[in-house]
């Protein structure tokens, strides 16, 4: 049996059936056409499929998506600046931080999100905050060094469209 659920994706209100039992992860990528969130171990393990809803990171793939009737849910897609990079996209860019680019997506969703709680994080809050994420490719060195170059260009531009400024 399909409800309608009422949310805002990516600045957008939208009304949509869906089933009780579908998970956010499967709305956005099969309902609203999203698919810049990834699914991965579809266990909250991996951190691909992070979103953010009312401006806090969670696993799109243990949420479902009636729970998130009137929340606020923001996809890697609402993350450019009139299709410029933002300052943490720039950061996995200039510092290699993609590297296959499979986990990014999740991994800038995590890092708006502690950059919107935390907006001059040191290394070791980054390493904390960014461990919920899972990188196959490397070492996280560059994916650290991606979220300080994006703190640094905060700071440098605190006009632009980062949501932490």
């Amino acid at each position: 049996m399909k409800s309608l659920l009422s949310l805002t994706v990516n600045g957008r209100q939208r009304d949509d059936g869906v089933a009780g039992n579908l998970l956010l992860v499967d709305y956005l990528r099969e309902v609203v056409g999203l698919t810049g969130t990834k699914i991965g171990c579809d266990g909250g393990e991996c951190g691909l499929c992070t979103v953010l809803v009312d401006g806090k990171a969670q696993h799109s793939c243990l949420t479902l998506a009636a729970s998130c009737a009137g929340k606020d849910i923001e996809t890697i897609e609402a993350m450019s600046d009139g299709g410029r990079l933002n300052a943490i996209q720039r950061g996995f860019h200039e510092k290699l931080g993609a590297q296959c680019g499979f986990c990014t997506p999740g991994m800038v969703m995590a890092a708006e999100a502690l950059l919107r709680d935390n907006p001059d994080p040191d290394e070791d809050t980054i390493r904390t905050e960014m461990a919920s994420n899972i990188c196959r490719c490397t070492g996280y060195v560059k994916i650290i060094e991606a979220v300080q170059f994006a703190v640094d260009e905060i700071k440098a531009n605190p006009n632009s469209k980062q949501e932490a400024a």
